[in-house]
């Protein structure tokens, strides 16, 4: 079942982004829902697909929306032990590990993040976003693992979101990477926007996309005869784009270690130091860690900061790398 929502372009509409346009004839929906439609190629612009957001609309303009029935059992609870480190009655902060992803989505409608917390306590959460992402203020790769903010309610999701809007959100990644990063400390500020080749990935761009500025240091750079040069890297998002640190890693050569999209074509090393070509090929995910996390609280004001070891599968592959430096 689809409903379909036609709407006609006034003047005073006329140049306005499509999906702001959507949101105000269509309150029912969330701007983020209407973005994803828009992106599943589900809205039409004078009876030509348009997968383009932020796609500029001219007075008189057709516009049709086809809005898909939601999943009833999506949100079915998932019996899954969350790593919860805080939580009161404005949010929870949970330690995400790898392999789980955020939200429900194609293919995954069942065992995420999302209905982990459906399960939990019955408590409630906010319902600003997408009726698929209740709580979901922001989002890390299902392969990464680290710090994520639940909101309990809609003050606490759009206090927190206007924190991300404003980049005053305090978050750093631990990575690790191929190679020597040059310079070994710096910025990568670019436009990231979706590949042309493959939808489901992302590409700096000078030309078009969202502002992504991404610090960087170098930790550690792990070197030697026999086994390959790895770097461990810090992050410090300034901006959070979909996939930045590993399109950023990507773009400078440094590829992050056991990313199966933006991957280095690896080859095995005869020489290489027993355990370290095994525990790379077997990585099976990216070694990319949200460590850090920190931001006002919404009722309080008061600066709250937290902060996750490296997971046991990503410090196993450092110990390794320690003993072979």
């Amino acid at each position: 079942m689809k409903n379909t929502i036609k709407l006609i372009v006034e003047q005073f509409s006329h140049k306005k982004r499509v999906d702001a346009f959507v949101f105000e004839k269509c309150s029912e929906l969330s701007r983020t829902r209407i973005k994803n439609l828009i992106i599943d190629k589900r809205l039409k612009i004078n009876g030509i697909i348009n997968e383009i957001p932020s796609k500029k609309i001219n007075e008189g303009d057709s516009i049709f929306l086809e809005v898909p029935e939601l999943k009833k059992t999506s949100l079915k609870p998932f019996n899954f032990k969350l790593d919860i480190i805080y939580e009161d009655d404005y949010l929870i902060i949970i330690n995400k590990p790898s392999g789980i992803s955020m939200h429900p989505g194609p293919g995954n409608y069942d065992n995420t993040i999302v209905n982990a917390l459906v399960n939990y306590k019955k408590i409630e959460l906010s319902t600003i976003g997408d009726e698929l992402r209740p709580g979901i203020i922001h989002r890390i790769d299902k392969d990464t693992s680290g710090l994520v903010v639940i909101a309990k309610n809609n003050l606490t999701h759009e206090k927190i979101s206007k924190q991300f809007s404003d980049h005053s959100i305090d978050r750093v990644y631990i990575a690790l990477v191929w190679g020597k990063i040059r310079p070994q400390s710096g910025i990568v500020n670019t436009l990231i926007t979706r590949s042309s080749k493959n939808r489901q990935l992302m590409d700096v761009s000078f030309t078009k996309g969202k502002k992504a500025i991404t610090n960087y240091k170098t930790l550690k750079v792990f070197e030697g005869k026999n086994i390959p040069t790895f770097s461990l890297i810090e992050c410090k998002l300034q901006t959070g784009r979909t996939h930045q640190i590993r399109v950023h890693m990507s773009y400078k050569g440094n590829q992050i270690v056991g990313d199966k999209k933006y991957k280095k074509k690896y080859k095995k090393l005869k020489s290489v130091i027993k355990g370290i070509d095994e525990k790379i090929m077997k990585l099976n995910r990216q070694f990319l860690h949200a460590k850090v996390l920190g931001f006002n609280h919404p009722k309080s004001g008061k600066r709250l900061f937290f902060e996750s070891k490296l997971p046991n599968d990503l410090k196993k592959i450092i110990n390794v790398l320690e003993k072979a430096h």
